[in-house]
């Protein structure tokens, strides 16, 4: 264990500035005093955070997805700190540029599949879903097509939390209290292969009752379907095989455009560098972020295919749509360096190596009742607990097993992330080694044990 890093003191009276100052994303506003932790971390290197106490934390969330290359990279604070002596930060508005932001872009162009080539650049994930739907709705327009403009989502997706992505999220939970959300976002079912309870092929079921969503508002009213991949916080969801294949037929039947949301999938997290090529199918257009800088510093994008670009070119005037800091160059100089580093460390294939450790053992924890599935592609996971595991029966909502299973894995160092429907989800570090994922399971073993018997006294 280290050190402590701050003195009794310091730490009581920034805890105390942090309960009165800062309005926490997705924080517990209501939550009384000493029943949620409250965690201040003041260090990390490689997948181990320490908290201002000197504890030591096995993160088998890379954070929040993203600190892919893992903690402490001194080549990514080398790459901010020369390019602000540099220049620190231009406005790309009009023909502005910079070195970093045309390199990035074009070693995007390179890495990406298919014929994505061209990127727009934002800063976190949910401007970069905005900026989606927008060009999605423009590109129709100017095909001569202004009444498509229904986004087709789907339940369990999250697209992030501006407004237009808040409307795409198929997370009721992000909706309350926040209504009327932006009209003109539609939902299909979530392709959740374990809980498919029909014949035949369970991709196929789900991409046909997608495209009742799109018939019953109106193939010519519909710019778009946009989908994560692999479904995160609404419980990694990894589809069918055939679903993605299926889809795509389905949006080239009907004239829409594909749009693929890799924030958390995309730079190797599921052990390509992007999801989409487990289904060797092309999107038109690509929303990422988060891995792009592995979370060293804010940046995020949408790239388009050639044929895209070329419509939205036919704009008269300027492309009326932008951000501050689209293409802030100190970002875009950390997010090369660390594309060069996925490309050196080769790990995008130690993503895929590690990924299949992980999910091996985690599959030892289905000797527990309440484990239901245990699923992942890559490195990124989940393990679902459930009442009934014949009838896949969930926990009623006040039982809180994964919330319980979370706090009790947080005791003993172990992060992980208890998600809506009682699902416990991981996606550490690249960088994780086979050590860390060893001590990851047996917290969770224990932790779910321990949980197990509380339930069976009080549920």
């Amino acid at each position: 264990m280290a050190n402590k890093t701050f003195s009794a003191e310091e730490a009581s009276r920034l805890y105390e500035l942090d309960r009165t100052h800062w309005l926490h994303p997705q924080g517990d506003l209501d939550a009384p005093p000493g029943t949620i932790p409250q965690l201040m971390f003041a260090s990390g290197r490689g997948a181990i955070l320490t908290d201002i106490e000197g504890r030591e934390y096995v993160d088998g969330m890379a954070s929040l997805w993203n600190v892919n290359v893992g903690y402490g990279r001194a080549e990514l604070a080398e790459a901010a700190a020369a390019q602000m002596k540099s220049l620190a930060f231009s406005s790309a508005y009009g023909g502005f540029s910079t070195k970093p932001a045309i390199e990035l872009a074009a070693k995007l162009a390179e890495l990406a599949p298919g014929e994505l080539e061209v990127t727009y650049f934002a800063s976190g994930g949910a401007e970069a879903n905005d900026t989606a739907y927008k060009v999605a709705r423009l590109y129709w327009k100017l095909r001569g097509e202004p009444g498509r403009v229904n986004i087709v989502s789907r339940i369990r997706d999250y697209h992030g939390l501006t407004y237009g992505a808040t409307s795409a999220t198929g997370l009721a939970n992000f909706w309350k209290g926040f209504e009327p959300l932006a009209p003109g976002f539609l939902h299909g079912p979530s392709p959740d292969p374990y809980r498919y309870a029909g014949q035949g092929s369970a991709g196929e079921a789900y991409v046909r009752a997608l495209e009742e969503v799109v018939l019953k508002a109106g193939a010519d009213t519909v710019a778009a379907v946009v989908v994560e991949p692999v479904q995160g916080a609404g419980g990694v969801i990894v589809p069918p095989p055939d679903y993605f294949p299926l889809l795509r037929k389905v949006c080239d039947k009907y004239g829409l455009l594909l749009i693929a949301d890799e924030v958390i999938t995309g730079f190797g997290r599921t052990g390509r560098w992007f999801a989409m090529e487990h289904w060797n199918v092309q999107a038109d257009l690509m929303v990422f972020a988060k891995g792009v800088t592995s979370g060293y510093l804010p940046l995020s994008g949408v790239m388009l295919t050639r044929a895209v670009h070329e419509t939205l070119k036919t704009v008269k005037g300027p492309f009326q749509h932008g951000f501050t800091y689209s293409g802030h160059p100190t970002a875009c100089a950390v997010g090369l360096r660390n594309l060069q580093i996925l490309e050196d460390e080769h790990l995008v294939e130690r993503a895929a190596e590690q990924g299949a450790y992980l999910l091996k053992r985690l599959q030892d924890l289905r000797s527990h009742e309440i484990v239901g599935d245990v699923r992942g592609l890559g490195l990124v996971a989940a393990v679902e607990l459930v009442r009934d595991r014949t009838t896949k029966q969930l926990f009623d909502a006040s039982a809180g097993a994964a919330r319980r299973v979370w706090l009790a894995a947080l005791e003993e160092g172990v992060i992980v992330r208890p998600l809506t429907g009682d699902v416990l989800a991981m996606s550490p570090p690249f960088v994780i080694s086979n050590e860390q994922i060893d001590k990851i399971v047996s917290v969770l073993d224990a932790a779910i044990t321990r949980v197990e018997k509380e339930l069976k006294t009080t549920v």
